[in-house]
């Protein structure tokens, strides 16, 4: 059995106030195009599949586009939400898409929806589980000690733990231990969104979405395929692809990347300006179309500097300097310095600041309770 395996579409996202919608448009249709050659069984896309719970309307024609190509091309198509989606909005219709092959996980309401396929092996159980806080799970078990993300996602999963002959394939949409992350990621609220890789064992594929770079994790059955596209300068050096994952019989799993290769990619040049805005260095590079971030390395600010560099570089995204005066201690400000750090970090600080002394481990896991609480309120109001 034959799974492209995708994530993190962020359709309608805006990179440094750049719409990505037509970049996304490109890439689907890529993704497409490698579905006609590879004819999978299956397509997976592990969340996050628009950027905001509230998408444009452009974001949601695109994805209902792709939907329906994939659905007459006679595949199985595996949704499930992720943090920056709505669950409510994503399940919608999903009990009449499922007769096309569309199976838009639901809500999570205290179970994991599972969809068995078959091939020449046996059964392969295809389980979704979308993105899930402590508080998410804790109201369908109130007798469990839920805390940690770790505890939710191994209480949700419980059913399908352990050793099994049949084939097990897992979609989810968490942050587990050790991935790198990037610039274009959300940093959960104090930052407790660890998810231990113990908690899936007994799967033959964990189809991994919410880390923006591809990577394994642990295995190399344990794999975030990143984003199909650059949604961030620190992304530049990614390679994105698709992630193509075959399931023969028990214990052989083959896992394979196709490349994605965007309309415009992101680069960063540096530089003085009189040296970037040279005919014989733009003309022979192919920065001009590309998103550019660029470091100018004069000592003094250039007037109108974006402007004058966007008559060469259409789609500058963003514009840097690197000098003695930046490199200077005093350019670092306070406000820049907190930008690195989560929100529990800072109300740890403030509190010591203000008392004296640091917060006991009860008073921080009772804040670290209360902000989820209130960001989990905000989304879904």
């Amino acid at each position: 059995m034959k799974l492209f395996h995708l994530s993190d579409l962020h359709l309608g996202k805006r990179v440094n106030e750049f719409s990505m919608i037509e970049e996304q448009r490109h890439i689907l249709a890529a993704v497409l195009a490698y579905s006609d050659e590879e004819k999978p069984d299956g397509i997976i896309i592990a969340g996050d599949v628009y950027d905001k719970p509230l998408p444009p309307v452009e974001a949601v024609q695109l994805f209902d586009e792709f939907l329906v190509q994939l659905a007459r091309r006679k595949m199985h198509v595996f949704v499930i939400s992720g943090n920056h989606d709505s669950p409510e909005r994503i399940a919608f219709g999903g009990r009449l898409m499922t007769e096309s092959g569309i199976h838009m996980s639901p809500a999570y309401g205290g179970t994991l929806t599972t969809v068995t396929l078959a091939d020449e092996h046996g059964d392969v159980d295809i389980c979704m589980l979308p993105f899930v806080k402590p508080a998410s799970v804790r109201r369908f078990f109130p007798d469990r000690e839920i805390v940690s993300y770790t505890d939710a996602v191994r209480c949700a999963l419980e059913e399908k733990s352990g050793v099994s002959e049949r084939r097990r394939v897992l979609i989810t949409h968490q942050f587990v231990t050790g991935a790198s992350r990037s610039d274009s990621e959300e940093i959960s609220v104090g930052g407790t969104d660890n998810v231990d890789v113990s908690v899936f064992d007994g799967f033959d594929y964990v189809a991994l979405g919410h880390i923006h770079s591809p990577q394994n994790c642990g295995a190399d059955h344990i794999r975030y395929c990143g984003t199909p596209l650059k949604y961030s300068f620190s992304e530049e050096n990614d390679k994105k692809s698709v992630t193509v994952v075959t399931l023969a019989e028990k214990g052989n799993t083959d896992i394979r990347t196709l490349p994605l290769v965007p309309l415009r990619d992101m680069c960063t040049v540096r530089g003085s300006y009189d040296a970037l805005m040279r005919r014989d260095f733009y003309e022979n590079t192919a920065y001009g179309e590309n998103y550019m971030r660029i470091v100018l390395t004069d000592e003094e600010d250039i007037p109108d500097a974006a402007a004058k560099l966007r008559t060469v570089y259409h789609n500058l995204m963003k514009l840097e300097y690197d000098n003695s005066r930046t490199r200077s201690g005093t350019e670092i400000t306070a406000a820049a310095e907190a930008e690195k750090k989560s929100p529990m970090e800072l109300f740890a600080e403030l509190y010591e600041v203000q008392n004296g002394h640091p917060m006991t481990e009860t008073q921080s896991a009772y804040m670290k309770e209360l902000m989820e609480e209130i960001w989990e309120d905000e989304v879904c109001g």
